[in-house]
């Protein structure tokens, strides 16, 4: 059996830096690896109607965003099957079959949907598409028979409610299902970047973010008006760097040679770190050197977007296509589903063979 990957996005606006540092960047690394045999990169639009039903348009517009920002980081369509969520009516029969496979009280006990319940203030009025997402997410996991879900350590109960799903139905039907293994980040600190103001969570809904899509003068803006420490009030003053957004960021986006040609002070980020604090390094300065910084990470991606903007019907094309791609993958499981369960009704006379 080959290696394959799952993953993917809710398509509920542009990609920003947190999805940037948190799964785009190890995609392409992943892809460009060739340690995998296959890599499904899913626009998960089914999924963000759950908490979106009353604004389908919103979803709709987000799918061509969230495609550009895939191709414009450098993720290749010869080698990653990008592919629609909602037009894969596999992945729909899927969870209805595991959907008796799961209790109700082990949902309510997923720490993820615990925590995103809270985030979106649903109290008692919690929408069922919303609350058995964890189940939809398993069709979509091992329909395409993914053997690693790369995601952050928040949604590691999402990926542990898939196997127990995989094991429930090995054991009641027979080994048909792949149980997957998770990938975490390599580093906690890549797991979620913070929001510009400090907030933990970087989040369209808190305004706080920097938009892969958006312009140098935008990033620069944003970058200028970061949440510091509140306590460095003087150049003079000693600063923290724990909480400290600019430095998180620096931590996520500065190397070595980074200084060596823009700021060759410093041999390091832990020099630069270590000056600020003792004092005498003002905010400004470092902030001007993470604008610089993320500038080099950011004005190629910023590049190809404007190309690919450019070519929206190639881009339907290749959602066209590696959704096909998908759908006969997902039709192969599904078939091993039914199959498994004695559901197969009409092939080779199943019925007829039980007179």
């Amino acid at each position: 059996m080959g290696k394959i990957i799952l993953t993917g996005d809710r398509p509920t606006g542009q990609l920003h830096l947190g999805h940037y540092v948190g799964s785009l960047r190890r995609r392409v690394s992943l892809q460009d690896s060739g340690e995998y045999d296959e890599i499904f990169i899913m626009i998960a639009d089914a999924q963000a109607l759950t908490d979106n039903a009353d604004n389908p348009e919103k979803i709709r517009q987000s799918i061509l965003e969230v495609a550009t920002d895939y191709l414009a980081v450098g993720l290749d369509p010869e080698q990653t099957t990008i592919l629609i969520q909602s037009q894969i009516p596999e992945l729909f029969e899927l969870t209805t079959y595991y959907l008796n496979l799961v209790t109700v009280a082990r949902l309510e006990r997923n720490p993820t949907v615990k925590s995103e319940i809270k985030t979106r203030e649903f109290n008692q009025s919690v929408p069922v598409g919303f609350f058995t997402y964890p189940i939809s997410q398993a069709a979509d996991i091992t329909a395409f028979q993914a053997t690693t879900v790369p995601v952050g350590e928040d949604q590691a109960p999402m990926l542990e409610q898939t196997r127990e799903i995989v094991h429930k139905f090995n054991t009641v039907y027979g080994e048909t299902l792949v149980m997957p293994n998770i990938l975490l980040p390599e580093k906690k600190l890549w797991a979620r970047l913070p929001g510009t103001d400090g907030k933990a969570k970087m989040s369209k809904s808190l305004g706080n973010c920097i938009y892969l899509a958006e312009s140098a003068a935008e990033v620069k803006k944003k970058v200028m008006s970061m949440y510091t420490d509140p306590n460095h009030i003087r150049v003079s003053d000693p600063g923290r760097v724990e909480g400290n957004v600019v430095f998180t960021y620096l931590d996520a986006f500065a190397a070595d040679e980074h200084f060596q040609t823009l700021w060759p002070d410093y041999a390091n980020l832990s020099e630069l770190k270590a000056h600020y604090r003792r004092g005498g390094l003002g905010d400004v300065k470092v902030k001007k050197f993470l604008n610089r910084v993320l500038e080099i990470e950011l004005d190629p991606i910023r590049q190809r977007r404007a190309e690919w903007s450019g070519r929206i019907p190639e881009i339907v094309e290749i959602l066209k296509v590696g959704t096909a791609k998908a759908r006969e993958k997902a039709a192969e499981t599904l078939q091993a589903v039914k199959e498994a369960m004695q559901i197969d009704y009409f092939g080779d006379n199943y019925l007829g063979n039980n007179f």
